[in-house]
């Protein structure tokens, strides 16, 4: 899952990016709403954290442009403007949530999971594939009920192959959900991690079909 932080303070950036990459998001990080107005225009994100009192343009007019573009991208505001006021504007430009600071980053880690599980996976808490159980709370994977020993980038592949059985994920798509703008992966290191994912699945049955020059594909499960 990739995920846009709009936020300047520098310490709060900082928090938001490590505690964020350790549940295993891909972050990007912005400091002015400008900046991420147009990023929101050029990536296709899974969700983004909003500060409202961002520089350049404020919070609640990037708000507002996302929603009259229609898209349906959910938006966490993360603000230290905190009257029932500024809640009720930020709820009815369209935010999914409000959350004030200071704030737990554990509180927040949780929002986050429930937002992307109804987006992402409607509400299920786990996806189960054959022999693989995907639980989408902590984003673990296990295989014949023992957990399986994938790089947070073989989940973030999985993970978007699972939305999209007997459909092709484009390579291009991949990169996107998986890298940042200080990482991205090339074409070639991402069919690396497609290729350690698909020997690590195909002794269990699961098989991912390359569609040549185009993507992957998680195949429809049969039983042997």
């Amino acid at each position: 899952m990739r995920i846009l932080v709009a936020e300047d303070d520098q310490l709060m950036q900082g928090a938001l990016r490590l505690g964020l990459e350790n549940s295993g998001y891909a972050v990007d990080v912005i400091d002015n709403g400008t900046a991420a107005a147009s990023a929101l225009i050029d990536v296709d994100y899974d969700l983004l954290l909003l500060d409202l009192g961002l520089p350049g343009l404020d919070g609640t007019e990037v708000l507002r442009q996302v929603r009259k573009s229609g898209r349906s991208l959910p938006i966490i505001v993360i603000t230290a403007r905190d009257t029932i006021e500024d809640k009720i504007e930020g709820l009815d430009l369209g935010a999914n949530d409000y959350i004030t600071k200071p704030f737990d980053f554990r509180e927040l880690d949780a929002r986050i999971r429930a937002f992307l599980r109804k987006d992402t996976f409607g509400n299920k808490m786990e996806i189960v594939h054959g022999p693989i159980r995907f639980v989408t709370t902590s984003r673990e994977v296990f295989i014949n009920d023992v957990a399986a020993e994938l790089t947070p980038r073989e989940v973030a592949v999985l993970e978007l192959l699972l939305q999209k059985v007997g459909r092709m994920v484009r390579k291009r798509q991949m990169v996107e959900h998986v890298g940042t703008w200080d990482e991205e992966p090339s074409d070639n290191a991402m069919e690396i991690v497609v290729h350690r994912l698909r020997r690590k699945l195909e002794a269990c049955g699961i098989k991912i079909s390359t569609v040549r020059g185009f993507g992957y594909m998680l195949d429809e499960w049969s039983q042997a």
